[in-house]
């Protein structure tokens, strides 16, 4: 059995002084005052924390690759990676609106991925194409498409792990949502239209949460709520968010963290192929990506997700939005965890995966521990 002490722990919900972790293979055994006698010890430096690795339910790319231009086990297995040293222990590598045959390769290489226990794969993340097409964003306007009965087929087959998919209620039946969810998939809206009632009509259906709130969604009007205005009144929804200083105000992050609390708010990277790596451009089909001031944008200036980590997430969470650092941390944790259905990691607790993240007082990472090994 091995031991990490730290001047602070926090375990997914509440922050502990003064801890030691103990963990025996890939397991937390649980946490305790002090180490056991003749226990290996690892000891963090003054003003550290030790958290449970970040969960990051949106990488659609990192470490120089990008999913969507190569739609296999090794370039999931390479995300995952890039990520891990930064931190986020569990990834969903996410495809931008993928063709048919795109969506049909990315559901088999995370099969794979996933029966191969490639280490950080959590699951896979299809976002779209069944979205909008007043809200796609940067994504191809030639995939954006609506569900068909052979799509619902594809979607609903069996999936060894969680699966979430990022659809657009105006665009997909409700009775398609409740097919999708009765499968056992995670449904999120996100790049849509939809009114008020149409996104309550969706919950109905099984919608449990949304896609980079406030981005590529109606917004919230004085006689028309829409999207926004239902995530931020409705108990039900979850919502990831993009803490990027660009994506949304701080003000903004502020107002759903108010509404929504850290229990159903979370973190998103959004990370494209730049993140953790020092690439400064890239191909996302045949528009070119480019880097500037932390900005990823293509020529007219459209946003194209994210240069971003769940570390500076968490960081921004604190220092950009004035949250507290338990909040911001339960944000990249606990809740996403909960949200997509870890029952085994997202906390430190007796039985579950040892992921762990330390961080300084800037909230930078200084060590990461994935199934218990130190990268």
């Amino acid at each position: 059995m091995r031991a990490i002490y730290s001047p602070a722990v926090f375990d997914g919900e509440h922050e502990h002084a003064e801890a030691v972790v103990l963990i025996d293979g890939d397991r937390i055994v649980g946490l305790a005052a002090e180490a056991p006698p003749g226990c290996e010890l690892e000891e963090l430096p003054e003003g550290a924390i030790l958290a449970p690795g970040f969960i990051d339910l949106q990488v659609n790319g990192g470490g120089g690759v990008l999913l969507n231009h190569r739609i296999d086990v090794a370039a999931m297995t390479a995300m995952a990676a890039a990520h891990a040293r930064a931190g986020s222990t569990t990834i969903m590598p996410t495809v931008i609106s993928g063709t048919r045959p795109e969506l049909h390769a990315a559901l088999q290489a995370a099969r794979e991925a996933l029966a191969q226990a490639v280490p950080g794969v959590g699951g896979l993340h299809l976002e779209g194409p069944f979205l909008a097409p007043t809200r796609r964003g940067i994504h191809p306007a030639s995939h954006i498409t609506a569900p068909d009965a052979a799509d619902i087929e594809m979607l609903t087959a069996k999936f060894p792990g969680p699966l979430l998919l990022t659809v657009a209620p105006d665009v997909v039946s409700s009775a398609m949502i409740r097919q999708l969810v009765n499968s056992g998939a995670v449904v999120f809206a996100g790049h849509t239209d939809a009114d008020y009632e149409t996104v309550l009509a969706g919950f109905d259906a099984g919608i449990s949460g949304f896609t980079h709130l406030f981005s590529a969604m109606s917004q919230v009007m004085p006689r028309a709520p829409g999207a926004v205005g239902a995530a931020l009144v409705d108990p039900r929804p979850f919502a990831g968010i993009i803490v990027d200083g660009l994506h949304v105000h701080p003000a903004a992050i502020r107002l759903a963290f108010n509404a929504m609390g850290p229990d159903r708010l979370f973190l998103v990277s959004d990370a494209m192929a730049t993140a953790a790596s020092d690439l400064e451009r890239f191909m996302l089909y045949d528009v070119e990506i480019t880097l500037h001031d932390g900005k990823l944008t293509d020529a007219a200036g459209t946003l194209a997700g994210a240069h971003l980590t769940m570390a500076e997430a968490v960081a921004n969470m604190v220092h950009l939005v004035g949250c507290t650092r338990h909040d911001a941390l339960r944000m990249a944790t606990a809740t996403p965890a909960d949200v997509a259905g870890f029952a085994d990691r997202g906390r430190i607790a007796p039985g579950l995966r040892a992921d762990l993240v330390a961080l300084n007082r800037k909230l930078e990472v200084i060590d990461v521990w994935q199934g218990g090994m130190r990268l």
